[in-house]
């Protein structure tokens, strides 16, 4: 065949593939066909790669043309500028997911030609820039729908905190909450109860990011409406009917530590009891001991009960309420901060009406710059003042 007579077979070989004719692409190419251009991830340079990747595009896309603008023929090549049109909505491709617009792109071709067979082909055009373009609106749009709503997961959050920390006199009260994403999954809250009383609560939900947060705001509302509706009832009979609700509201796999307890600020009698949250710290004539009340975390069991204790806060005592966040603290070398060390602090400044703060510091201390943090982290402090007189 002459070198313009090889121009039609191109021709229909550039249409069968847009139609996606895979008999018709088989009986122009030769049995040796190779394809030096690889469009789609593990397509083979052979015959049986190309029917492939063609029969990929023919399912992502529809109303699929060529337009074969110009061809220059020289020797036993063809040298095809073509204008293609697709509109992508049938399947994703190439991890795009269609969008149902239509693409237009350039494509420039070159086939070798034997013996009336396409022998070779190389390609270029504008099909991979088109579908990265589209990649990166979807990844934008996604981005967004993400920031969306992960915003209404931080409000949602933020609603469930206490917007006042409560101002009692003869008490300093100190929370601190910082979680490691956009949100988290440890909560805190105050309320009021009859006779002047107020409940203190500090959770953690277990897990990080919206799922945490979400959960965490739920049993924050809960609690306070319980515990609330209780007027001032037993912290563990609040725990355990928290706990029977929770289990048929919560996902499966998921449940929530919890410390919760009753102040009473004339007396500095403090009545709680635990959902298997770490033990908070007691300072008292500057030693530091556990406030011992465990039993297990809500949302696992049915029909728990919840030990019940009480202490009384004499002047200048103070408790540290706090979640994992801070033990679990990791330095440079892997070194966890860890309760010892939590529990030294404590009885060495636990007199301190700065004791969060002074954590804090601590803390930047011991993971050093550049730590990136790894859990939520909740600190709560109740402290009574020194005795007037």
């Amino acid at each position: 065949m002459s070198a313009e007579q090889n121009k039609p077979l191109a021709r229909r070989f550039l249409e069968a593939h847009a139609k996606g004719d895979l008999d018709a692409m088989d009986q122009m190419m030769a049995p040796e066909f190779v394809n030096h251009t690889k469009l789609l991830p593990g397509e083979e340079p052979s015959r049986e790669g190309a029917k492939q990747a063609t029969a990929q595009y023919s399912a992502a896309f529809s109303n699929s043309s060529v337009l074969v603008e110009d061809q220059v023929a020289e020797g036993d090549k063809v040298v095809s500028r073509c204008i293609v049109h697709r509109t992508h909505d049938r399947k994703e491709l190439m991890g795009v997911a269609p969008t149902g617009k239509e693409m237009t792109m350039l494509v420039m071709v070159i086939h070798r030609i034997v013996e009336g067979k396409i022998a070779e082909e190389w390609s270029i055009g504008t099909i991979g820039s088109k579908l990265g373009d589209q990649r990166l609106e979807q990844e934008r749009i996604e981005r967004e729908r993400i920031e969306q709503e992960l915003l209404v997961a931080r409000r949602i959050q933020q609603a469930s905190l206490p917007e006042e920390v409560p101002q009692l006199e003869g008490w300093q009260v100190c929370p601190f909450y910082q979680p490691a994403r956009e949100v988290g999954g440890d909560f805190y809250d105050f309320f009021d109860l009859e006779d002047g009383r107020v409940g203190v609560v500090v959770g953690d939900a277990m897990g990080k990011g919206m799922p945490a947060a979400l959960v965490a705001a739920a049993t924050s509302n809960m609690l306070r409406a319980v515990a609330q509706a209780l007027g001032s009832s037993s912290p563990g009979e609040v725990l355990a009917r928290v706990n029977e609700t929770l289990l048929a509201r919560i996902p499966p796999h998921m449940l929530v530590t919890c410390f919760y307890a009753i102040l009473e600020p004339e007396s500095g009698q403090l009545v709680y009891a635990n959902a298997g949250h770490d033990l908070p710290y007691l300072w008292h004539g500057g030693d530091a001991e556990e406030l011992r009340a465990r039993e297990m975390p809500l949302g696992l069991m049915p029909a728990m009960s919840y030990e019940q204790k009480e202490i009384v806060l004499e002047p200048e005592d103070s408790a540290l309420l706090y979640s994992d966040g801070l033990v679990e603290a990791h330095n440079p070398e892997g070194e966890m901060f860890g309760f010892p060390r939590l529990q030294t602090l404590v009885a060495e400044h636990g007199e301190e009406g700065s004791l969060g703060d002074l954590l804090l510091e601590e803390l930047s201390s011991f993971t050093g710059e550049g730590w990136e943090q790894e859990d939520d982290i909740t600190l709560l402090t109740l402290r009574r003042s020194a005795a007037r007189g």
